[in-house]
């Protein structure tokens, strides 16, 4: 019964892996555009920073709504609303004409996009727990995979002269098309079913705890405090405090990125061998070894390995941090919150580690990293699978 049933949701994990491409491919194109975003206002970093800002309040504004709202009308009604408002929206920042425009129209690319993105984790965990299967890294790879892709054809729409108004547009309803051929695939996660067991029956979800989703919330804190630093601080790091060229700095980067991307798919079967909490343990300390090497080795290649082991280290615990959080009797709201605080840690910790920077020096200041690493081995207990579960390979 219990590979009957997970053949049988695979159609739905594959819709869900192409709707989080999508988003990502969304959120890629953006950030592709950025620099010529502000030759066209020309605007200075600091208004831009402000303008960024909009963009996280409108996520953090929307995404603890969502969870009530994927409870009423279901994730595959708000995944495709919000969609077509991000597809709507990203194409009026394209659009904008000045400072004050282009921060109203990111507030509410935040607000469509972060509710979204609540969404679909709440579809991913829903299939997750139907099939029996711990496929939420795959989702999540593929999400990371998506962001590569757009950034890679907006490098190419730079290069070929293209409008921003065009190219947002034109990616939008690309993005919003194979999102709505996602959606196809579908399941109703209201409709009352319940996760498979480990035996293929049945099981009710966990009753929520505020005592285990505060240590999911902690543990999703320690990681994308973590993982945000890198985005922020690693490459400028890598050229200012190690004296790297910009080109190997940004080398250094793409080396973290790709070991998340890679070691995300690879996060199904690590998750089965060792437990969803296992491999999360394994991932603190090879987080704490990537940032110990990644700042204090004297040469450029360890460095960059370090940076694979920091990317590698860090990758699997937000997705263990939602699939925790859909077992849950009250998924959606609990997704809603843990989703909340990674991206209101990836929005808060890294300026914090550039103001302890200006005290300590960036190298000091990255080295705390290394002990957020360590939280995440000491929480990773926090998103143990319930004793009726047993995590399969496939």
């Amino acid at each position: 019964m219990r590979s009957e049933r997970t053949s049988s949701m695979r159609p739905a994990a594959l819709g869900t892996a192409l709707v989080f491409t999508a988003s990502g491919t969304l959120l890629g194109t953006w950030v592709s555009r950025i620099p010529a975003v502000v030759a066209k206002l020309d605007v200075t970093a600091g208004e831009l920073g402000r303008a960024l800002l909009a963009l996280g309040i409108g996520s953090l504004l929307s995404m603890p709504l969502t969870g009530h709202i994927c409870r009423r009308l279901g994730s595959r009604t708000w995944v495709a609303s919000m969609s077509v408002a991000a597809a709507v929206v990203l194409s009026c920042v394209g659009l904008a004409p000045d400072l004050v425009w282009l921060s109203v129209a990111l507030f509410a690319l935040g607000m469509v996009y972060g509710s979204w993105d609540v969404a679909m984790n709440v579809q991913g965990s829903a299939v997750d727990q139907l099939a029996g299967r711990e496929w939420m890294p795959r989702y999540h790879a593929c999400w990371s995979l998506g962001s590569i892709l757009g950034a890679a054809a907006g490098s190419l729409a730079a290069r070929a002269g293209t409008g921003i108004a065009l190219h947002f547009t034109v990616a939008a309803c690309g993005a919003t098309a194979a999102t709505f051929v996602g959606l196809l695939r579908y399941v109703d996660e209201r409709s009352g079913a319940t996760p498979l067991d480990a035996t293929g029956a049945r099981r009710p979800g966990a009753p929520v705890r505020n005592r285990a989703l505060l240590l999911i919330g902690a543990l999703t804190l320690c990681a994308t405090v973590i993982e945000g630093a890198a985005g922020d601080w690693l490459a400028l790091y890598l050229h200012t405090g190690r004296g790297l060229s910009e080109a190997s700095a940004a080398l250094g980067f793409s080396a973290f990125a790709a070991a998340m991307t890679v070691v995300r798919f690879a996060g199904t079967p690590a998750a089965a061998r060792l437990g969803r909490a296992g491999a999360v343990r394994a991932g603190g300390l090879l987080g704490i070894a990537g940032v110990l090497i990644t700042v204090l080795s004297p040469w450029v290649p360890l460095t960059y390995a370090g940076a694979l082991l920091w990317g590698a280290g860090v990758c699997l615990v937000f997705p263990a941090a939602v699939s925790a959080a859909g077992e849950t009797d009250r998924p959606a709201e609990s997704i809603a919150l843990v989703t909340s605080i990674g991206y209101g840690s990836i929005l808060i910790g890294p300026p914090l580690i550039g103001a302890l920077a200006d005290v300590v020096g960036m190298d000091r200041a990255l080295l705390t990293l290394a002990v957020l690493a360590a939280g995440v081995a000491v929480l990773a207990p926090a998103v143990r699978e319930s004793t009726d579960r047993t995590p399969v390979a496939r």
